[in-house]
């Protein structure tokens, strides 16, 4: 495990354990993750957020201990090494649920029904009760998360940008009252910073909209042509519009073949048939490799427990001392 030097940063992510990741967490935070890991200068400790997952699966959480397993496993099978970063569940480190308590009281009601995600959520899930605190309130609770441990950077996807500045209004208005304690992290945006879905809106389990890690080839055949393409481009020859269009998003993250893609695109040199033909191709050996390597990690199930637990420890230790030393400007 990497140690934290005079000059290193630490870097701080997490992520819901509702199941097995997609291809839009790979491109908005993934990659990011893998290199952080892999650099010396940077201190990285990467959660399972299953008190999170309550906020919506609160009903049924029978999964959320086997996702989590799921999950550590994508994360390694894409690159993340157990070696040089800190996995660990949030339920595990109870100083989380502390610091979240804390914070709750300095944080303005009205500043949580004013959180664009929130209103987004309400909107976009029907088939779950989310009028509830624990829901409203998940900001302050990822807020605690990053701010536990003095996190400098927050790898983000587009979507979490507003999150990560709720974090910052939330340890501005903390060491206000307090004294500079927590620290005001930055965020880290990848180059994909917002991966469409198959309906051109963000990718998300919950619109059902995604395509997995590691998903069979007849699964990928099928959901590419399904994708949502430009209405306007009829025939081969027609003047393509690839900014919209899912299927050009797609081949622009993962086909570095098609350099020139959107000007073929603009000029009617490619059919969208034959655009979705490629990406099929580029998909499924993308796919295939992660496919083989994952089956290897996710059958040593014991392993990955114990790497989590190990993580848990060291997370622990970290916390603590934040903890107390709020406990000291708070006067506790």
């Amino acid at each position: 495990m990497k140690k934290r030097g005079v000059m290193t940063k630490r870097v701080f992510s997490a992520m819901r354990p509702t199941g097995r990741l997609h291809l839009g967490h790979y491109f908005g935070v993934l990659e990011n993750l893998i290199k952080l890991g892999n650099d010396d200068d940077y201190e990285c400790y990467y959660m399972s957020a299953d008190l999170h997952a309550l906020t919506t699966d609160y009903s049924d959480t029978s999964e959320i201990d086997k996702n989590t397993l799921d999950m550590v496993a994508d994360w390694i099978t894409v690159g993340i090494d157990p070696t040089r970063t800190v996995i660990f569940k949030q339920s595990k480190v109870p100083q989380h649920s502390e610091l979240f308590l804390i914070l709750s009281m300095l944080t303005p009601l009205k500043r949580l029904y004013r959180c664009p995600t929130y209103k987004e959520q309400l909107k976009e899930i029907k088939n779950k009760y989310l009028y509830n605190y624990g829901f409203l309130g998940y900001p302050v609770l990822m807020s605690a998360d990053i701010l536990l441990y003095k996190s400098d950077i927050v790898p983000v996807g587009e979507d979490q940008v507003s999150h990560l500045e709720f974090t910052r209004e939330v340890a501005r208005r903390f060491n206000s009252f307090y004294g500079e304690i927590l620290v005001k992290p930055e965020g880290k945006l990848t180059e994909t910073a917002k991966f469409l879905g198959l309906d051109g809106r963000k990718m998300s389990k919950s619109y059902n909209n995604s395509i997995l890690l590691g998903e069979d080839d007849i699964t990928l055949k099928a959901k590419v042509k399904n994708m949502f393409t430009d209405p306007l481009k009829i025939k081969k020859d027609d003047v393509g519009h690839p900014d919209g269009c899912v299927v050009f998003s797609f081949n622009k993250a993962l086909n570095r073949d098609c350099k020139n893609r959107e000007e073929e695109c603009r000029t009617g040199k490619i059919s969208c048939v034959s655009c979705k033909k490629q990406l099929v191709e580029v998909l499924s050996e993308f796919m295939k490799s992660l496919s083989e390597k994952r089956k290897d990690i996710i059958s040593d199930k014991t392993h990955l427990k114990n790497i989590i637990e190990m993580g848990c420890q060291k997370a622990t230790e970290i916390a603590q001392k934040t903890i107390e030393e709020i406990h000291k400007v708070l006067k506790f």
